[in-house]
Parts: structure tokens; C-alpha cells; sequence
């Protein structure tokens, strides 16, 4: 906003309307000095009815901090991102931080030109993303002069992070399942060099007491269909449900179960895993699944980003957010709509 005469308002309009000198305005702004409580709020109420706006520049200035963090991914789509910059923004925005996201497409120059980007910008920190767990930075986060934090992606032991109870996930989904009474449980997952991957699958095989049979192959609706064939030219008795390791591996799985006369979830229950709701909502009948916790996840992070640039202390190590079960139509449930954690 301006002032009458047409300008933007300065730090000296504030002062002059609130009768202080331009020091003893910018100490109540910025809550700094010795200012009493009467005139910081005078202040404030006068910088906010005639439309003040600190100097972006000039505050950093004076605090050296640029009040905006990085945000590097190797996330081109922004499946897993776009959810977890959502949580940082709601994290930080009213803290007057923004957030410069940056997709590497796993290209290390690309990595490493963002990275001196972001530099330049004098960025207070950076979150590193990844589209798994166990994937490192395309460029050397390690020695950087501000602080870093890891989402969706394990850093060092020294750093802090942020990741899905994969363990906790996992079980959500078997103990579904054997709630409705399904004992003969298949789980369809995805390549085994992920950690994810390997967690959900020790995981289900917790739960049915150390057995079950895991069939692992690449991400993606072809390799349900796959697997679903594969399946049914085996003597019976045949799986009564499936446990997918993704939400696209599970609509797979169902369409192929469609082409081979059975039906969801009268003739077989499918749970998937990651709540990407394009695909979960959509398929047919809709997949119930579990939700990774993406927002909340980037809310944790970006709250932690927030005290290491405050100079507050972080806890250093691996954070698990807790993954929730979101029941749908695929098991036969009439739960339908309703989310579910348990520990």
C-alpha cells in the first residue's frame, strides 16, 4: 500500500504517525530493545492500517538472514514434492519465509548449478527431497555453511531428517486385511534394492508370522498386471488379498484381476500404498491405501529448518511420521472414506 501522496510507506511514516523516533519504531517492528508493550502495539497497529512493509533486503540486512530457504528434488513430476512444499510453505510462510524450489531431474551438473544458485541467493537452508529413501544428493550437501535438512531422504547421522514409518505403514495395511478375515495374503511390491521396499515387506511378513510370499518387480501398472497373471496359472488355493506396494502397482493389479472374470474385493481384497489420490480415487472400485503423511512430513521438516536458522538446537537423527490407512471400497469395507493410524 502507499501513502496519500502516492509513495510506498517507509519506517519514517511509522514513526511519524506514531508519535516515536524511527529507531524506537523499527525496535517495536522487529521486537527488539527495550520498547514497552503500549508502544510496540501502538506501532504495530499504525504500520499495519497504513499498509507498511519492512524492506525485504534491508531486514536481512540487519538480521543476515535472507528469510527463504532451498528446496532440492530429483522429484521432476513433483508427486512426492509438490505435497511436502505445500507443509514447508505452511510451515514457514507466517514467519516470513519463502521457499525457491529446485527439481535436478538426477542430473548432477543441474544439482550442483542449483546448489550455487541457491548459494548466491544467500538461502538460510536447504531441504534436500528425494523420490526414495536411501537415494544421496546429486551434489555434496555435506560442508555447506548453513544448515540442512533431509525429507523424505536419509542424511548422515549428524544431520536430521524426515521419512514414512514404512514398518508402521505396512502393518496398517496386513492388519487391515486380517481384520476382515483374510488369511491368504500376497504382497506385490516393488524392486528390492529400495529400503522402502525391503521395510514393507519385513513388515508384512511380521504381521502373518514370518511368512507370506513377497513378489518383487519394477514400480508401475504393468508389473501388476504381470504379477496377477503369474498368479492365477498356479494351483490354487489362490491369494484371497494383495497387499501392493504402490497405488499404481495395486490399479494394475485390479484391472487385471477384471480381465480374469474375478472381482474386487468379492473374489480378492487389495489395499495399495501412497494415497496418490489421482489413482486411488479413480480406480475401480476405489483403492483403499495408506497415506505417507507427505504434508505433515514437509510441516516437520520446515519447522525444523525454521529453529536450525533461529539458531534453536535440533535433535539430529532419523524422524518417522506416521502413515495412515485410508479405506475405500477394495476390501469390502464400510468404512469407506474414513482414515486410521495406530502405532
Amino acid at each position: 500500500m502507499t501513502t496519500s501522496h502516492g509513495r510506498r510507506a517507509t519506517i519514517r511514516d511509522v514513526a511519524l504517525a506514531a508519535g516515536v523516533s524511527i529507531s524506537t519504531a523499527s525496535n517495536a517492528l522487529n521486537g527488539q530493545g527495550r520498547t514497552n508493550a503500549e508502544t510496540r502495539d501502538r506501532v504495530k497497529h499504525i504500520a499495519e492500517k497504513i499498509g507498511f512493509r519492512p524492506n525485504a533486503l534491508a531486514r536481512g540486512l540487519l538480521s543476515r538472514r535472507s528469510h527463504s530457504i532451498g528446496m532440492i528434488t530429483n522429484d521432476t513430476y513433483g508427486r512426492l514434492t509438490l505435497p511436502m512444499t505445500a507443509g514447508v510453505s505452511e510451515a514457514l510462510v507466517d514467519h516470513g519465509v519463502s521457499v525457491f524450489l529446485c527439481a535436478t531431474n538426477n542430473d548432477p551438473r543441474l544439482a550442483r548449478l542449483h546448489l550455487e544458485a541457491l548459494l548466491d541467493k544467500q538461502v538460510d537452508g536447504i531441504i534436500f527431497t528425494a523420490t526414495r529413501l536411501d537415494l544421496a544428493p546429486q551434489v555434496d550437501l555435506s560442508r555447506l555453511p548453513i544448515p540442512v535438512v533431509y525429507a523424505f531422504a536419509e542424511g548422515p547421522d549428524t544431520s536430521v531428517s524426515f521419512v514414512p514409518d514404512d514398518h508402521q505403514g505396512a502393518r496398517l495395511a496386513v492388519e487391515h486385511l486380517l481384520s476382515l478375515g483374510h488369511r491368504r495374503i500376497l504382497h506385490i511390491t516393488g524392486p528390492e534394492d529400495f529400503a522402502a521396499v525391503r521395510r514393507r515387506a519385513a513388515a508384512y511378513r511380521a504381521c502373518l508370522g514370518g511368512e507370506g510370499e513377497v513378489m518383487f518387480g519394477p514400480w508401475g501398472e504393468d508389473w501388476g498386471h504381470e504379477a496377477v497373471h503369474r498368479i492365477l496359472k498356479r494351483p490354487e488355493p489362490r491369494p484371497d488379498a494383495i497387499f501392493c506396494g504402490s497405488d499404481e502397482t495395486a490399479r494394475g493389479v485390479i484391472d487385471a484381476l477384471r480381465d480374469h472374470g474375478l472381482t474386487v474385493p468379492s473374489d480378492m481384497a487389495v489395499v495399495g500404498f501412497d494415497n496418490w489420490h489421482v489413482v486411488a480415487a479413480q480406480t475401480r472400485p476405489a483403492l483403499t491405501t495408506i497415506d505417507m503423511g507427505l504434508k505433515e512430513l514437509g510441516r516437520r521438516a520446515g519447522l525444523a529448518m525454521l529453529d536450525l536458522t533461529q539458531g534453536k538446537p535440533v535433535e539430529s537423527g532419523i524422524n518417522y511420521i506416521a502413515c495412515e490407512l485410508v479405506v475405500r471400497a477394495s476390501c469390502g469395507t464400510d468404512l469407506a472414506g474414513q482414515s486410521l493410524m495406530s502405532s
